[in-house]
């Protein structure tokens, strides 16, 4: 199959620019370039936003390894590597166990993460950021339309970093092509991707104990991170996926004129992903327990998942949009041996099929927006539903309210239920129930009073992992009480001329079972910048100061082998305040970005910063990169 890429230039159109003067008018020719409003993002959902290029506070907060606001969560001392969550939303809506490794797949771009474009010219974004001891990361992105109807897109997000920790680098390839096409009538689109990733992270065990006291005393001779000794240097986990995903959709019945109020739309949507999660180690170590080999360990897991759904829409004018849904999934995990006791066997396999029916609505009628969705496992052999319901409502088109509320059960992750290792302690198979989790939320956003939010979950069956009295590794449990749990989140910018203070707080609580959801109380994040434009308006500058800082509390520790974090109570983590200092500009669609991250610790007498047990967070680094937009 001949591969071709049609690369091509756009000829704007020309207006005819009178100008004016006593003496004569004359015409001329220029080339229009397109508004940036043209440059479209459809999001899995079709709902479309535009590129952006401006440079702003949430701008900053983006600009990572995410490429997200990561506010809520706990970074690791080198890139690629794991987050530990500071809150929890429960967002997610599955019917069916998620994937192991849990910890790595922040970066992980799911069905739902991925975008696609409609372009009046192609578009190129090139993202670079300095990285730690030999390393940097690049996401670089490609995307073209061929013709009005018919748009692809390339990407590649490369990570190599060395760290400043040994045994701790970390490696990713993320690897992604999309495509949407639409008929010139709009009565057939469809949308499509490929996505492949690894993603490696060398395992050190974290700091050995006295390594750990060594780091707190700030002893000057071990200010070079890779003088402390570490628990292993022999160890690798190594995350796959692979998706292929297609969605197509078809208007059968249309409206003839601006008289007809229905429309009906049928469409499918068909997916299949392959993960894998690997951990490797070339000799036993001796905390993790005893082991069926005396060296080169190797465990794979992996899941296959195949999905098809068909689906209708109906919209009326005066109804709304109502659509429903029946899919089937077919699911293979596991491994490829069983393991077999005195007491009893551990079976290799987890598989099955799941027939799943669903329905949503939307109505949206002056100001007011009512939703809901719902889906439920028909047959299987996992039980799964969810519900959500809400509405919200625009006030003079400045603030707008939102109300929610959500039930949804389904099983613990598949490590929860089968899990396998070269280690003994690792090996179980349990036959855990749904965990059944319900939520209330409120949302406020208004930028001219402030951005809130508040939301109280209760779970029971609450599943996670923890060390046994006794024992030395962690191993599944399932909570036998109730889990509550009340989250408020407010968010406001103040400006004063070309001063600005954005500040965002977080409380948040564990009513009932804080002995196995452990967070901090308080999460604040204060930025107070300065921003101008310089050298006859051609750069603009931004420029200022960021304070993080989240109270005391059991932060959880990490786990290497089965790259989960777990539930500890022997040591109180966080209370540490963390200053960033930056500088960012922005040459027309060319963003520059410095940073001094956790400058303060040049000045601390004690070295308390932690992002799990035994794993320090970075120490005082200067950071560079850059993100360029190209519109050809």
């Amino acid at each position: 199959m001949r591969k071709t890429f049609f690369l091509f230039l756009l000829l704007c159109s020309s207006a005819i620019v009178f100008s004016q003067n006593k003496r004569e008018s004359t015409k001329k020719n220029k080339k229009e370039k397109p508004s940036i409003s043209l440059y479209k993002i459809i999001s899995a959902k079709r709902d479309t936003t535009f590129v952006d290029t401006s440079l702003t506070i949430q701008r900053e907060y983006k600009f990572n390894y995410l490429r997200k606001d990561n506010f809520e969560l706990q970074e690791f001392s080198n890139v690629g590597q794991p987050y530990n969550n500071l809150s929890y939303d429960f967002d997610i809506l599955n019917l069916k166990p998620l994937f192991v490794a849990q910890s790595h797949h922040f970066g992980y771009r799911e069905i739902e993460d991925m975008k696609y474009y409609n372009l009046p010219t192609p578009l190129t974004e090139l993202y670079f950021k300095t990285a730690f001891k030999q390393g940097q990361q690049l996401d670089a992105f490609f995307s073209i339309n061929t013709s009005k109807q018919f748009n692809f897109s390339i990407a590649y997000k490369g990570v190599r970093s060395l760290g400043a920790y040994q045994h701790a680098l970390t490696s990713t390839g993320d690897f992604s092509f999309t495509t949407n096409y639409h008929t010139k009538n709009n009565r057939y689109n469809i949308l499509a991707h490929v996505m492949a990733l690894d993603l490696v992270n060398q395992e050190n065990g974290g700091l050995t104990d006295e390594s750990v006291l060594l780091f707190e005393s700030n002893n000057s001779e071990f200010r070079d991170r890779g003088r402390l000794e570490v628990n292993f240097q022999d160890a690798e986990n190594e995350l796959k996926g692979f998706r292929v995903y297609g969605k197509q959709e078809f208007e059968l019945i249309t409206k003839k004129d601006s008289t007809d109020q229905n429309k009906l739309f049928i469409g499918n949507v068909m997916s299949f992903e392959d993960k894998s999660y690997v951990f490797k180690q070339d000799v036993p170590f001796d905390d993790y327990g005893e082991s069926y080999k005396t060296s080169d360990l190797y465990k794979k897991g992996k899941l296959e998942d195949f999905n098809i759904q068909g689906y209708t829409r109906f919209e009326n004018n005066n109804i709304g949009s109502l659509s429903a849904f029946i899919g089937y999934t077919d699911y293979n995990y596991g491994y490829n041996s069983v393991i077999i006791f005195d007491e009893g066997r551990i079976e290799n396999r987890l598989k099955g099929d799941l027939v799943q029916a669903g329905a949503s609505y939307k109505k949206t009628y002056k100001g007011f927006e009512l939703f809901g969705q719902g889906a439920i496992n028909i047959s299987g052999n996992y039980d799964g539903n969810f519900l959500q319901a809400g509405a919200s409502y625009l006030i003079k088109n400045a603030h707008k309210i939102s109300a929610e509320i959500k039930t949804h059960t389904t099983a613990p992750n598949f490590n929860f239920l089968l899990n396998q290792s070269d280690y003994i302690n690792y090996n179980w198979q349990n036959n855990f129930e749904n965990v059944k989790t319900q939520q209330l939320k409120v949302d406020f956003k208004s930028h001219k009073i402030a951005n809130m939010s508040l939301s109280y979950t209760g779970i029971n069956k609450y599943a996670y992992f923890s060390i046994k009295e006794n024992d030395s590794t962690p191993t599944p449990q399932q909570y036998g009480e109730r889990v509550d749990y009340v989250k408020v989140k407010l968010q406001k910018e103040f400006k004063y001329k070309k001063f600005g203070l954005d500040n965002t707080l977080l409380y948040q609580n564990a009513l009932n079972g804080e002995e196995v959801l452990k967070l901090p109380q308080f999460i604040t994040r204060n930025t107070l910048y300065f921003k101008d434009h310089w050298f006859k308006r051609a750069l603009f500058a931004q420029t200022g100061v960021t304070f993080k800082y989240y109270s005391n509390y059991m932060m959880n520790g990490y786990d290497a082998v089965l790259a989960e974090f777990y539930v500890q109570n022997d040591t109180e983590l966080g209370g540490y305040p963390q200053f960033d200092i930056f500088f960012n500009a922005r040459v027309q669609q060319i963003r520059f970005y410095f940073k001094y991250e956790n400058f303060n610790a040049l000045f601390s007498r004690t070295n308390t910063y932690f992002s799990a047990l035994g794993y320090p967070y970075r120490d005082a680094v200067i950071r560079f990169g850059i993100v360029w937009n190209f519109f050809m």
